[in-house]
């Protein structure tokens, strides 16, 4: 009777395994003899995850840096970066990333005359 009961336990354990793997997708397959087996779909590392995660980071770091240029302009921009050129280590190295380069001057002053 226990080990029945064991066995039991151990087909229902098994199972629950095949149904959690199950959760994330999987596919149905029809065999030679006419039996549909279902086996569970391998699961990716979140490496499309990151990588979405950085490319939204960069765009949105690259339309932030437009839109400061075209809404203050490239005289008052250049100003406020040059009092973060004169500050701590980390606000030289801010300074550094939102100089303005040749593909936001050219953006910004496309959206900049779409926002006036």
């Amino acid at each position: 009777m226990v080990e029945t009961h064991d066995h039991f336990v151990n087909r229902l354990n098994t199972l629950g395994r095949k149904h959690k793997k199950m959760t994330h997708g999987y596919s149905t397959k029809i065999g030679k003899d006419g039996l549909i087996v279902v086996k569970a779909k391998r699961r990716r590392m979140g490496g499309g995850v990151a990588i979405k995660f950085v490319l939204l980071l960069a765009i949105g770091f690259f339309g932030f840096k437009i839109f400061a240029l075209s809404a203050v302009g490239p005289v008052t921009y250049n100003e406020r970066l040059s009092k973060l050129e004169n500050g701590t280590v980390i606000e030289k190295v801010g300074a550094r990333a939102l100089a303005i380069d040749p593909v936001t001057q050219s953006v910004a002053g496309s959206v900049g005359t779409v926002m006036r």
